[in-house]
């Protein structure tokens, strides 16, 4: 059914926008597209291709699915009225009194459904993303306390089936605690669930260098960039960008590779400096560079466009931004608390990577604000 005609679903979805049932129609074509580009031998032999193109099309999956079946309802629902209307065989009327509340109830669920897919939809199509971590206040508890951070992400990742690779990682060796990592994450339903990680986490506990048994208060800020195609962001990589071949160092500044593998990015308009040096070769580290940039640059592009819609999206969830308090982990209590949320969320759980409990909290709040919206 094409998106024009899908939009005329006159049996059971009265009362909802034109424009979002155009919408929801046009998720459903888009799924159908992408289903028969990936039936063209060209896009086959291509298996990159085939990995981008399949995301997106999970993605489209849960919208596109419930669209189908409210056409197929709404098909339904028009003939058992058209048996009503006609009124000729007694026995054919009652059964389709009986059938069409039933017919019609489903469809208001799948309705529901598709709805919530619509509002999420853009966020599942982002299959990538960049995961900083970086200790805040507290001395060396905060960096042992963006090392668990982490590790719990990494642990999470693993649960879902998601890849991971890190991009930059500076440890402190006195400690074994983390200053500052950049781990890329890839999989379906990767930003939707962890743009809501952004802000500042805090944790109280008993450091393992406390001497007495106090309890402290440290934090890590969380920073989720979505990782854009490369037609997403345009760059001027000639005029705009300088990048040069460096050596790798360690803590202090010592080298610790006489090989110029190291590669650092200067994007001239906006200041950024990266420097990549977790990858043994040269190309791997100028690839990784030119990635992040990209991921910085679509950030701040992102961040530019809320500020313009800031007095309609005040209350979004995962705005990014750093210096928001997000949750807080009490170790003596067992807890998180979500300042998002109510209720709290044991801990050991957490930690250990079991986050879907919260995720789903999350994720339903903000399908339900969008819903609001719309």
């Amino acid at each position: 059914m094409t998106s024009e005609a899908g939009t005329q679903l006159r049996h059971v979805c009265e009362g909802t926008p034109p424009r979002v049932m155009a919408k929801l129609a046009s998720l459903a074509q888009e799924h159908a597209e992408l289903g028969a580009r990936l039936e063209d031998p060209d896009v086959l032999s291509d298996h990159k291709k085939v990995r981008e193109l399949s995301l997106k099309r999970a993605a489209l999956a849960p919208g596109a699915d419930a669209w189908n079946t409210l056409v197929r309802l709404d098909a339904e629902a028009g003939d058992l009225r058209a048996i009503l209307d006609a009124n000729e065989d007694r026995e054919l009327v009652a059964l389709a009194r009986e059938e069409l509340p039933r017919i019609t109830s489903a469809a208001s669920a799948t309705l529901d459904e598709a709805l919530a897919a619509l509002v999420s939809a853009d966020d599942r199509r982002i299959a990538s993303v960049m995961l900083e971590v970086r200790a805040g206040t507290g001395g060396d508890e905060a960096g042992l306390w963006a090392r668990d951070l982490l590790e719990m992400y990494l642990k999470y990742a693993s649960r879902k089936g998601w890849q991971t690779e890190t991009l930059e990682a500076t440890a402190d060796p006195s400690t074994g605690g983390l200053r500052s990592a950049v781990v890329n994450l890839r999989g379906p339903g990767v930003w939707s669930e962890m743009l809501f990680e952004a802000g500042v986490h805090s944790v109280k506990r008993v450091p393992a260098t406390e001497t007495q048994g106090r309890i402290h208060t440290s934090t890590a800020s969380v920073a989720v960039l979505p990782e854009p195609e490369e037609v997403e962001v345009k760059i001027d990589w000639a005029n705009d960008v300088e990048e040069q071949a460096t050596r790798a160092q360690g803590p202090g500044g010592q080298n610790v590779n006489k090989v110029e593998t190291a590669w650092q990015i200067h994007h001239k308009p906006t200041g950024i400096i990266i420097k990549m040096m977790e990858a043994k070769s040269q190309q791997q580290n100028r690839d990784r560079a030119r990635r992040l940039l990209m991921a910085r640059l679509y950030e701040a592009e992102l961040h530019r466009k809320n500020a313009e819609r800031a007095a309609a999206r005040n209350s979004q969830i995962g705005s990014g931004g750093r210096s928001e308090k997000i949750r807080t982990y009490r170790y003596k209590e067992g807890i998180a608390a979500d300042e998002r949320l109510p209720g709290e969320y044991p801990l050991r759980d957490l930690i250990a990577g079991d986050m879907s409990r919260l995720m789903k909290d999350l994720v339903a709040q903000e399908t339900s604000r969008r819903l609001a919206d719309l």
